[in-house]
């Protein structure tokens, strides 16, 4: 059986980088192709292909696919909450026509499978904000949210009206040491390891109790590609998955933080970030995932906690 070509767009992203890696490990570098319109980290660019590109060009997108015979398409192009509140025509265009351009080229044959990330920016207010559940009201009040709702909707359609192969999980908040937030509501879990070790002191944008999912980045990599490796029988949602991993709030964070970092201390200043937060669940059921393809989280808030001051005190040299 030929090995899968595999296509990562947004590979300079959060997520990107870290995919890529993975990918590169197990499918062999030459059969991952990253894609950015800016240039990737090192170990990214110089491991294996790499192309610049803009994904809401499709002539330019199917030359590449083309090119390099690819058979998957990873999409993590996109622009996250907080900045697509301050843009949000252009965080639509980019979210939405850059879907249905892969969409429309596995339509047409070009492309055996998808891999397009939705978010928990799916719910809103008026979605149980504990424990919610996969099936659930949808009301999303951020342009990133409503982006992600019509992406479910669109991709779901596709498979019923064409068999277009796709997957999706509905991200948590990513926490990860490798690469820097990308203008996320839940990027304060990155910042307050960063800062810690910088100043020992953090200025949290959000209250201090507000509880949100989130994963670590290893885990959310693993499922990523776990639900791409799934047989396609065992793939019964093809809108997005709920994903759960952990749920804590500032102070839970900071608390653990400060175990590691003697005589830390925290602030509170919410700013616009606040209201994106109130708006989506403090926990997540994601008992589909696991009955379906067999999802199971492996770090809670102390083990990813260790391991994200062990590796960015390796990268800072104080290890």
């Amino acid at each position: 059986m030929a090995t899968d070509k595999i296509m990562v767009i947004g590979s300079s992203g959060q997520i990107g980088t870290e995919l890529v890696m993975e990918l590169r490990a197990s499918f062999g570098n030459d059969n991952v192709v990253a894609c950015d319109l800016k240039s990737s980290a090192q170990e990214v660019m110089e491991s294996g292909p790499f192309e610049t590109l803009d994904v809401l060009d499709k002539t330019k997108l199917l030359e590449l696919i083309k090119k390099h015979h690819i058979t998957q398409v990873y999409l993590l192009a996109a622009m996250l909450s907080a900045t697509a509140e301050q843009h949000p025509m252009f965080a639509w265009k980019l979210n939405m026509e850059s879907l249905f351009n892969v969409l429309e080229l596995a339509k047409e044959g070009h492309i055996k499978k998808i891999y397009w990330p939705s978010s928990i920016a799916v719910f809103g207010p008026t979605t149980p904000r504990q424990n919610t559940p996969q099936y659930t009201i949808i009301e999303p009040s951020t342009v990133y949210g409503i982006s992600k709702q019509a992406g479910e909707r669109w991709c779901e359609w596709y498979f019923k009206k064409y068999g277009v192969d796709t997957r999706s999980l509905r991200y948590p908040g990513l926490i990860g040491w490798k690469s820097a937030p990308g203008g996320g509501t839940t990027d304060y879990a990155v910042h307050i390891f960063h800062e810690a070790l910088k100043k020992n002191t953090y200025e949290c944008f959000l209250s201090e109790n507000t509880a949100l999912p989130m994963m670590y980045m290893p885990d959310a990599i693993r499922a990523t590609i776990e639900i791409m490796d799934a047989p396609a029988e065992k793939i019964k949602i093809r809108g997005g998955y709920n994903l759960g991993g952990i749920s804590f709030s500032p102070k839970d964070i900071a608390a653990v933080v400060a175990q590691n970092c003697p005589g830390f201390t925290i602030t509170y200043k919410p700013d616009f970030r606040q209201q994106i937060a109130d708006s989506w669940p403090a926990s997540i059921d994601d008992s589909e995932a696991k009955k379906d393809w067999g999802w199971k989280p492996q770090f809670d808030l102390i083990a990813m906690s260790e391991d994200m001051f062990l590796n960015l005190k390796k990268n800072s040299g104080k290890i």
